[in-house]
């Protein structure tokens, strides 16, 4: 059993979570939310915000968090082997409803991908987010899927994160 102990990179200002399946091991390695350098989300966030993305993993988080955007995933644990989505197996979420009681102030949920969406729908259901917006985005992961996507097409699909965001230095 795979455990993902990455916490919520989420607080009081977080008005949109950014909602994963389960990192790849890289990211597992690293300790780090989309710590694949070839994955998309981070050059995504650099065109939506308008900046480049720092190089230091502690200045991206700072970044998403000055913008409203939090960060967690749908999966605490599973069986897969490698890092693909279509491995998981055995999926035990983690505690959506603690983190929305915590935070009511969370306006929307962003599934990055399809795993992570019909996850969250068969395991914990979308009642848990009425009076929330929700949007099953294309995946940012450097793996091709059923629904192939060019990085600006990404981009284009994801501006639907802006009117979430929090403005302003």
């Amino acid at each position: 059993m795979i455990q993902n102990i990455l916490l919520p990179v989420v607080d009081k200002q977080t008005k949109v979570l950014v909602v994963g399946s389960m990192p790849g091991v890289q990211s597992l390695e690293k300790q780090q939310y989309y710590g694949n350098p070839r994955n998309h989300f981070w050059g995504i966030i650099s065109e939506l915000t308008g900046t480049m993305v720092p190089e230091q993993y502690e200045e991206r988080l700072a970044l998403v968090k000055k913008h409203g955007i939090g960060l967690w995933d749908v999966i605490r644990a599973c069986e897969r082997v490698g890092s693909l989505d279509s491995n998981i197996k055995n999926e035990i979420t983690n505690d959506f409803v603690a983190l929305f009681k915590r935070y009511p102030q969370i306006q929307a949920v962003f599934f990055n991908g399809t795993k992570a969406h019909d996850v969250f729908k068969k395991k914990l259901g979308f009642e848990l987010l009425v009076g929330k917006e929700y949007y099953k985005m294309p995946s940012t992961s450097p793996v091709p899927g059923r629904n192939i996507k060019t990085f600006d097409q990404k981009v284009e699909a994801w501006r639907a994160l802006e009117q979430y965001m929090l403005r302003g230095e």
